[in-house]
């Protein structure tokens, strides 16, 4: 396989790995585009590549520089904005878990703390099921959250070793 198809293939099962990670398809591929160019972008380079318009460019490198994935750059004596992404996959993975814990997980253990609040009677099913259902996701989910937490702090190589003993 020569280089140029090696890096089609790449950005669009990155794109495809996006959309199963609740990232929009072309966010993943402009992402992926980044990750292999040695040199930062301009935004017309981007379209170009994967033959995107401007307005989608545009957006989807402010969604990128939202996320933490990408930093504008500018370079002396030009007008043009050029985008570069962080290579380091470590940083990537924490900063794809932070967005999407703070999208996703934060918000459900804002509603379960509210929920975990309801009165009731033991003794009625309802109640009692409910009650256990949501003391139980509410436990699931703040580990998770612990979890990230420990991530976001650690170095990758202790983060994976500790991992890894849980399974051992």
């Amino acid at each position: 396989m020569e280089l140029a198809d090696a890096k089609k293939k790449f950005i669009e099962t990155w794109g495809k790995l996006g959309s199963e990670w609740g990232v929009n398809r072309t966010m993943a591929q402009v992402h992926a585009l980044l990750l292999i160019s040695p040199e930062a972008l301009t935004t017309e380079e981007v379209m170009e590549t994967l033959s995107i318009s401007r307005g989608n460019a545009n957006m989807t490198l402010r969604d990128l520089i939202g996320w933490g994935l990408i930093e504008k750059q500018h370079k002396a004596g030009e007008r043009k904005e050029y985008f570069y992404a962080d290579k380091n996959t470590w940083n990537i993975a924490r900063q794809v878990a932070k967005e999407r814990r703070k999208r996703e997980l934060d918000p459900v253990l804002r509603v379960l703390d509210e929920l975990k609040k309801v009165e009731g009677d033991m003794n009625d099913p309802d109640y009692k099921t409910f009650h256990k259902s949501i003391t139980d996701i509410n436990k699931l989910a703040s580990n998770v959250d612990k979890t990230l937490d420990t991530m976001f702090k650690a170095e990758e190589n202790w983060f994976w070793g500790s991992i890894f003993k849980i399974f051992k």
